[in-house]
């Protein structure tokens, strides 16, 4: 499985909601606004499939004869994890006739079938044309999975589906309380990325302050190396790093207030020091000259190369980065160096949740057999057969006892462990996507990140994107419970 295969420049590849998108290619507003408005018609809505008997076995009633259809986002996993399980399904339920089809352009493809009420029964809604998920919960488009996850899970009956899902993967599907419309199937871990190998011809170790992580920076420009590079036109991988350093200076609730658009939430102590820290990256010249300029593949490329220490990024990067990746590498993810001795949360403190994004449309023909082919993915077989694949831990909670694992995933699941019950899960990337991709990405961190903006105005052009949001009547807005 090739990790870049079918890859553009516009970054198609992603994993998860804030994943990949062009520079240009968030779903525009009336766009979506056109979706959601026709696609709450009520066409289609009777065309239902017999539901089946309930067994033991078949604890969702599928009809073993209805023709299932799927489509999913190939990306930097590729697909061929989701036809494997569409085989098992396929063993299960042998007079089911299954659809298949796989696409980059999910937005394109399936935004005239929701128009018409004629959606699939299960889609992977990943990558820049992604459907916005605020959106399509806003309009009541999604089946609630509710009934997936009460089922019992294919390894231990006595244990139900979302008793074997890692922390935090059921809330991340809730918008509003009690419905999830959303199972992230992949998990990933975000953080600084870096090569055991780099660091150690430097004879130096991860910095767990921002006085080490300057020194060592400084170290290797006396060598010809950069400190750091990141996707310089695509700026919102910026976060993966810097939103969980904002959380450990100062604590999960300044992450919550920005997440709910409180009124001068990026104006927090924390976000100042957080910003001014990296913009000193910029003054110092620790950023690989160019990196403004750099998509997410050319970025990771230099890194691999050599040319700079330190990427922000997600797991995903290992199997996407793999063609580039010089055998002796010792791929690393860490999280962020904190600020100081005064920050709220320990060294450790990081950013980890679901990706890969899969919904059952409301409209969908067939939800039981959707529900079902999830059910299948979540089993510790479809979980260790993903996990081989791609180099990603999926929601399922274990899954790769037995595993030979490559070093990036191997200090992913290490940091997980370090981080304990310091795994922070910032929501507005989920809940805003244009706000997070467009505005405080591009707008504002791309801008900072390039010496356009001060830490000051940035903060200050940001908190503005967030106002505007806030009173955004055509938005749905939503709060942490």
């Amino acid at each position: 499985m090739g990790s870049t295969s079918g890859h553009t420049d516009e970054g198609f590849g992603r994993r998860d909601l804030i994943k990949r998108s062009a520079a240009v290619g968030l779903i525009s507003v009336p766009t979506m606004t056109f979706l959601a408005s026709c696609a709450s018609s009520d066409s289609g809505a009777d065309n239902k499939v017999e539901k089946g008997k309930k067994t033991a076995k078949n604890p969702l009633g599928v009809n073993d004869g209805a023709p299932l259809e799927i489509v999913i986002f190939d990306g930097g996993f590729g697909i061929e994890y989701a036809e494997d399980a569409k085989a098992v399904y396929e063993k299960t339920y042998k007079k089911a006739k299954v659809k298949f089809s796989s696409t980059q352009k999910i937005q394109s493809v399936l935004q005239p079938r929701f128009n018409g009420g004629t959606p699939p029964d299960l889609i992977d809604n990943s990558g820049a044309e992604q459907m916005d998920m605020g959106v399509l919960v806003g309009k009541k488009q999604l089946t609630d999975l509710t009934p997936l996850l009460d089922a019992p899970s294919i390894d231990d009956p006595k244990k139900k589906v979302r008793d074997t899902l890692r922390p935090g993967v059921v809330e991340m599907g809730q918008f509003d309380g009690d419905p999830v419309w959303i199972m992230y199937y992949a998990y990933t871990v975000y953080g600084v990325w870096y090569s055991q190998t780099a660091l150690e011809k430097l004879d130096a170790e991860y910095p767990e302050t921002w006085d080490d992580m300057l020194a060592l920076c400084a170290k290797a420009k006396k060598k010809g190396i950069a400190g750091w590079t990141y996707a310089g036109k695509h700026p919102y991988y910026i976060p993966f790093s810097l939103y969980p350093f904002i959380g450990k200076i100062g604590g999960r609730e300044v992450l919550d207030a920005i997440d709910n658009l409180e009124p001068n939430a990026w104006k927090h102590p924390a976000v100042k020091a957080a910003f001014e820290a990296y913009y000193e990256l910029f003054k110092k010249g620790y950023i690989l000259r160019g990196t403004p300029g750099l998509d997410h593949i050319q970025s990771q490329t230099a890194w691999n190369e050599g040319k700079a220490l330190f990427i922000p990024n997600g797991s995903w990067v290992e199997n996407e980065a793999k063609k580039t990746t010089p055998k002796n590498f010792e791929m690393r993810v860490a999280a962020p160096s904190g600020l100081d001795s005064s920050d709220k949360l320990p060294f450790g403190t990081m950013w980890a949740s679901g990706g890969e994004p899969f919904i059952v449309p409301a409209k969908a023909k067939n939800p039981d057999g959707g529900m079902e082919q999830l059910r299948i993915m979540l089993s510790e077989a479809s979980s260790k057969n993903f996990t081989q694949q791609v180099s990603s831990l999926t929601s399922f909670d274990g899954g790769t006892d037995g595993l030979t694992l490559p070093p990036g995933l191997t200090s992913g699941i290490a940091a997980l462990e370090k981080a304990g019950d310091n795994v922070l899960n910032p929501r507005i990337q989920d809940w805003y996507v244009a706000l997070q991709k467009e505005k405080i990405g591009v707008a504002g961190l791309g801008e900072m990140m390039a010496g356009r903006l001060t830490p000051a105005e940035a903060v200050k052009k940001i908190q503005a994107f967030a106002d505007e949001a806030a009173k955004d009547s055509s938005i749905k807005h939503y709060k942490h419970q």
